[in-house]
């Protein structure tokens, strides 16, 4: 059987009535989001929020989030939140207590969970976080977690989700903020499990994929906006309303792990190919 996990990423909701950037109004776009969910022919067992949940990190904006995450909760799809550079931990903590089965109240936002059927798929979150700071960090007791938590799970596939990349994209402006310790050293415990089917991520606003440690490493795109592409060493640090989409990842056991691009949206379709 098929274990299929939603990734969404980089939602960046503000308080109702206030504009990300000035000019993007992010609510909408996840709305649109979630009704994409709805319309997959397969249903995901699990949908994870790889960080960016919101833009400024208030109660306010949360309290907007929990709304438009209602319709997920009510298809009884189990939802996984993450946080990322602009997040609030212990204000996401505050604002979703129905959550704490799973976040905890420990130093940092981690935890492994099953996903589907016992025994099969493991999400295992990793927090990279460095408070009040654009770029993110794996210091030695993250890594230490992580360590101890895949020789937990010896023999078993595990999708490692983080929000910071732990590869540099070539979008100059988003490296100076990607993962800025600890790169080397998660290489080497994801390289020793070899059990991690994926290195799962967001804050790229783009579908990037890379070899990692003996396994594939990716970056999904924003329900909103994406950044632009441009790898020109002095490109500006800019964004486009380029397409929104999610990655849904499947995974049908011995070592099959495949990820799809969804994009978010109505279009006219489908059609047969031949009449």
């Amino acid at each position: 059987m098929t274990t299929l996990l939603a990734q969404i990423t980089d939602l960046h909701i503000r308080e109702p009535g206030q504009l990300a950037y000035g000019r993007l109004d992010t609510a909408p776009y996840l709305r649109a989001a979630v009704a994409a969910l709805g319309r997959l022919r397969q249903r995901p067992q699990a949908v994870v929020l790889s960080g960016d949940l919101v833009d400024k990190g208030s109660a306010a904006e949360y309290r907007h989030l929990a709304q438009l995450l209602e319709p997920i909760e009510t298809m009884g799809l189990p939802l996984y939140l993450m946080p990322g550079n602009h997040d609030e931990c212990e204000q996401l903590r505050r604002s979703f207590p129905g959550h704490s089965r799973y976040i905890g109240d420990g130093e940092f936002l981690q935890y492994a969970v099953d996903i589907g059927a016992p025994g099969g798929l493991v999400l295992v979150a990793l927090d990279t976080v460095e408070p009040r700071a654009s770029h993110g960090r794996l210091c030695q007791r993250r890594l230490r977690w992580l360590e101890a938590t895949l020789q937990n799970l010896a023999g078993r596939a595990v999708v490692v989700a983080m929000h910071h990349p732990p590869f540099e994209t070539l979008i100059g402006h988003m490296d100076a903020i990607g993962l800025k310790e600890g790169a080397g050293e998660l290489a080497e415990i994801v390289a020793a499990h070899g059990g991690v089917e994926r290195v799962i991520c967001g804050h790229l606003h783009r579908s990037i994929f890379t070899g990692f440690a003996g396994t594939v490493a990716s970056t999904a795109p924003s329900p909103a906006h994406q950044v632009c592409l441009d790898l020109a060493p002095d490109a500006a640090s800019a964004w486009t309303l380029e397409p929104p989409a999610f990655h849904l990842h499947a995974w049908s056991g011995a070592g099959r792990f495949i990820t799809h691009v969804a994009a978010i949206g109505e279009f006219d379709g489908p059609h047969p190919f031949r009449g």
